[in-house]
């Protein structure tokens, strides 16, 4: 069950509320040191196994951080992430650069960090060299593998073969050919074809797939992977019914999987990498938001001040999160009324809800209401549609104390980047 009890009440977010107006996330230190923890114990029985937290979930550098004090190294996927991981002094190959039409910027920058480069093409190799247009060889370069038609991915990522990521068998195995030819030395293998999944199974089909193609790398081209990447996936239990998936059951079946295949073939050790990010923040990210208007026409709607802009997931996938209702009347405490609602903000826009006929706790102007989950994929995908302005993020730290980590934007920042024109002049 998504049985994540809150890491907090309604008195503590009032009075954190009361320093930082609504809305804003917050995200459980505790828990998302608890989750990197419980992923690295999964993953004990291999001793280079190593997961990079995909920055694009949470990109917030004191997340970054805290995640790598317990060991997680970063997933980055465009200029901005790399130089992220580059101003909190995470560089070399505790950066993984995994990006889709990349530019040439971004590979220099990645080149110039020492980050392991997960090349999404063969074409790409042509930006390395001597020439003096060229980037310089990288120590130890990756390609991400497509599978197409051979393997469906979930309802989250789609028909792989409808997907722009990635290149195909023999356009990989050329890769890796090419990339051998021209002088380097080291290598892995990458995919992701998967999203959200909650099923043991079909994470596992995909370590099967990659174990039984880097054996075939191996005898069609000779080179001997370093590292299999199996990608993130790992899923959220976002409805309170929905069964959360077992990492300790899934570490044991990939083990399995890499006994039979790898070690069978002569492969073994081989490090395992994850680039997890939706299941080391999601579930301990919260929205924090107040109702400030209940309208009824052909159904009723509690308006709330945040909007999608803060959590986009919903209008823009139909994805559910979970709403609890911190009602102010009578210290808290829920009178047992439900009402069936629309939560709403105000871009106009018609899909700009967080739920649509959801019963909920009858809400009253004034009460907070926490959506939940919103740990990853929810800041990050911000935007200032209307001027709406992007919301602080604060950390609800291990010690109980609350502690900002990125501030709310102003109107001032908002207008920054314009050059206004001289004031018309009315006729």
């Amino acid at each position: 069950m998504s049985a994540h009890p809150l890491p907090f009440d309604l008195e503590q977010i009032e009075q954190i509320a009361a320093d930082h107006p609504t809305p804003f996330h917050v995200y459980d230190e505790q828990g998302i040191r608890n989750r990197m923890r419980e992923l690295k114990a999964a993953f004990a029985w291999n001793e280079g196994f190593r997961q990079c937290f995909a920055v694009k979930a949470t990109p917030n550098p004191h997340i970054v951080s805290l995640l790598r004090e317990e060991g997680s190294d970063a997933d980055c996927s465009s200029l901005a992430e790399l130089v992220l991981c580059e101003r909190i002094g995470m560089t070399g190959e505790s950066v993984m650069f995994t990006s889709n039409n990349t530019s040439v910027e971004e590979l220099e920058k990645a080149q110039e960090l020492g980050a392991v480069i997960n090349l999404d093409s063969p074409i790409y190799l042509d930006r390395f060299g001597d020439g003096a247009d060229q980037i310089p060889l990288p120590e130890i370069v990756s390609f991400r593998f497509n599978p197409g038609p051979e393997k469906a991915g979930n309802v989250i990522i789609g028909d792989p073969a409808q997907a722009k990521f990635g290149c195909t068998r023999e356009q990989i195995l050329d890769g890796y050919r090419r990339a051998h030819a021209m002088g380097i030395k080291r290598f892995g293998l990458h995919t992701m074809v998967v999203s959200n999944e909650r099923s043991v199974e079909s994470l596992l089909e995909t370590a099967r797939m990659l174990f039984e193609l880097a054996v075939l790398i191996k005898n069609e081209t000779g080179v001997r992977l370093e590292f299999i990447n199996l990608g993130g996936g790992i899923g959220v239990a976002y409805k309170p019914d929905d069964e959360e998936l077992d990492i300790a059951a899934f570490g044991a079946g990939v083990h399995e999987l890499y006994d039979q295949i790898l070690g069978a073939a002569g492969l073994a050790p081989m490090n395992i990498l994850m680039e997890n990010g939706r299941a080391i923040t999601g579930p301990f990210g919260y929205l924090i938001t107040r109702v400030i208007n209940v309208k009824e026409t052909y159904k009723k709607y509690i308006g709330v001040d945040a909007n999608m802009a803060n959590l986009m997931r919903p209008g823009m996938y139909g994805a559910y999160h979970h709403i609890s209702v911190l009602s102010q009347k009578d210290g808290g405490k829920q009178d047992g009324k439900k009402e069936t609602v629309d939560v709403v903000g105000a871009l106009c826009e018609n899909n700009d809800k967080f739920a649509i006929d959801r019963e909920l706790p009858a809400a009253h102007v004034g009460d907070l209401l926490v959506i939940h989950d919103a740990g990853a994929h929810g800041h990050s995908m911000g935007f200032q549609y209307n001027g709406r302005l992007r919301s602080a993020e604060l950390l609800l730290q291990a010690d109980g104390t609350v502690r900002q980590i990125r501030r709310a934007e102003t109107l001032d920042d908002y207008f920054s980047t314009i050059e206004f024109p001289a004031p018309a002049e009315v006729l």
